[in-house]
């Protein structure tokens, strides 16, 4: 009878030491693989390098180890890919990271098309992708996701501000040039819309190869056009070379006026102020705003020996936010981490209070600038000056105007 109860009593208590046991595994942390892996997905050898490009992975690595190394107990890696500026490359190379290489998240992507892709791949597989260096609103629209982050910019905050701020000055008639892929596109598309919604009009646009070294043509039909303004539908290397032709052709000087539409500060250090003086753009981020954004940024040019851009900033603050919410959610799920993201506000040198939508999209101010003339610039990387601040309500796309299926209408 004893030997009955007291088998009885050692089974009741290892009945709930197994429960307490596995009570306390479900409250403990939930890290895949017992490591959070972060692949930075960016073009380190084209026209995109230096606004994206190895400073990306860099920004990532600084934020890893500001986090200190480890999330709930377990290591933070960092590694990184060339998607060649290919939609089928990025995109495999998505998928062998998520599926062989067990990567939790995938920064980056400096190419709209790339970024749609990886992005489809993300959804199908419920991980996370932020977008730091794409500009198309439609990754936040109709090919929105449950797990797809915008963090930094998009093409309608750069057209309301670029575009909105030279109508308002006159420029009432546009010509495009612009890149024939996905970010070309949304870009000459959001702008044109802004254009005509302010009382303009766009007299006609051409497309452009990406990576084309030779705009003569393009920017012919556009000097021709006699447009007050040639907004240029472009970034990066292309950016860079038609500004340069457009001088060598006189278009400046004969009148018309050019919009750099999505212009990096990498863009005006390769032009120098005597070709991008008197640009209007529109960014997320520069690095001589304020004390916070010159004490990063130092950090920054410390390792990379330039300034960080907008794509940088945005990619140590989309890291940052995505470690507390893993810290937070304690686990590394894809669902559960954006859901979390969600509900932590966004605070750090380049965003002040602001917010993850359900589209996907980061909120936060954006800021009109002008580059100097080289008499104003005073020191090394001295080249905007700051003409207005769009607020973020203000700078980007209102849910009630959303194509995403995950925003509720009425």
């Amino acid at each position: 009878m004893r030997i009955t109860i007291s088998a009885g009593r050692s089974i009741g208590l290892w009945v709930v030491a197994v429960a307490l046991a596995l009570g306390a595994g479900a409250a403990q942390a939930q890290i895949s693989d017992d490591v959070v892996k972060i692949g930075v997905l960016t073009d380190m050898s084209s026209l995109y390098a230096d606004l994206a490009g190895p400073g990306s992975v860099q920004a990532a690595e600084m934020a890893v180890k500001d986090f200190g190394g480890t999330v709930q107990g377990k290591p933070i890696e960092v590694i990184s890919g060339d998607h060649l500026n290919k939609p089928d490359v990025g995109a495999a190379l998505a998928r062998q990271w998520y599926e062989k290489d067990k990567v939790d998240m995938i920064i980056d992507m400096p190419n709209s098309s790339v970024a749609l892709a990886v992005q489809q791949i993300a959804k199908e597989m419920g991980k996370v992708d932020i977008i730091s260096a794409s500009a198309s609103s439609d990754l936040t629209g109709k090919a929105c996701s449950p797990t797809g982050i915008h963090w930094t910019y998009d093409t309608y905050a750069l057209a309301h501000g670029t575009g909105g701020a030279m109508v308002k000055q006159g420029g009432d008639t546009w010509f495009f040039i612009t890149a024939d892929y996905a970010f070309g596109h949304a870009l000459e598309r959001d702008t044109a819309a802004v254009v005509v919604e302010e009382g303009g009009k766009v007299l006609g646009a051409v497309r452009a190869p990406l990576s084309t070294p030779d705009f003569s043509s393009f920017l012919l039909q556009a000097q021709g056009s006699k447009a007050k303004v040639i907004g240029l539908a472009n970034a990066g290397g292309d950016t860079i070379n038609s500004i340069k032709q457009a001088a060598e052709f006189g278009i400046v000087a004969g009148g018309q006026r050019l919009a750099g539409l999505l212009v990096f500060v990498s863009d005006v250090d390769a032009l120098g102020l005597q070709a991008a003086q008197g640009l209007v753009l529109t960014e997320a981020f520069y690095w001589d705003q304020n004390d916070a954004t010159r004490a990063w940024s130092k950090r920054f040019m410390e390792i990379h020996k330039k300034p960080p851009t907008m794509v940088h900033a945005g990619i140590y603050g989309a890291v940052m936010h995505y470690l507390k919410a893993i810290d937070a959610a304690k686990t590394d799920d894809g669902t559960k981490v954006v859901a979390k993201m969600r509900e932590l506000p966004i605070n750090d040198f380049m965003t002040k209070n602001g917010e993850l939508r359900i589209d996907g999209r980061v909120m936060r101010d954006m800021y009109l600038f002008e580059v100097k003339k080289p008499s104003e610039s005073k020191y090394a990387y001295d080249y905007y000056k700051q003409l207005a601040t769009i607020p973020h309500d203000k700078a980007f796309r209102p849910l009630s105007e959303s194509e995403c299926p995950l925003v509720k209408k009425g």
